[in-house]
């Protein structure tokens, strides 16, 4: 069975900390009863991702998606949280992980700032986003979610 480990920082706010839970309800209500959805924070809070990778084998999962609720491949979201998944995944050799990437750039982000603004999409805007948002033409600078990158082919 699946699992989605939901990964913020962890806040001294308790309305900080309580977003992820959240977020966890949402996803677990959108994915249903065949996936596992757990919260977890990265430090300061708990439960931490070792509490909540080990929540996650409990409730039965045997793959562990671990996602860091964060906007951009910082430190924490390409080294910490890697490492901090991996050492909470060793006593349980049977159960496979990965981490995926930060959110990056992505429409969907882009629509909900829009709403957020009170602002309507453009009408001709394009909803085949295949090109470079970097302002320096730059390749790959908007992160590990850019479309861009998932469209190239292998070896590009």
């Amino acid at each position: 069975m699946k699992a989605i480990l939901l990964i913020d920082h962890g806040s001294r706010r308790k309305e900080a900390n309580d977003m992820v839970y959240c977020m966890a309800n949402l996803l677990q209500t959108l994915a249903g009863p065949d996936v596992i959805v757990r919260p977890s924070h990265m430090e300061i809070a708990e439960p931490n991702i070792r509490q909540g990778f080990a929540s996650c084998v409990e409730a039965g999962a045997t793959e562990v998606i671990a996602f860091p609720y964060m906007l951009s491949p910082g430190r924490h979201s390409i080294e910490h949280i890697p490492e901090m998944v991996a050492a909470a995944a060793n006593p349980f050799p049977h159960v496979t992980f990965h981490v995926t990437p930060s959110f990056g750039v992505h429409e969907k982000l882009g629509e909900l700032i829009l709403s957020r603004a009170g602002i309507e999409r453009h009408a001709a805007a394009r909803t085949d986003f295949d090109c470079c948002w970097s302002p320096d033409k730059v390749e790959f600078s908007c992160g590990d979610a850019c479309r861009v990158k998932q469209t190239l082919p292998v070896g590009a």
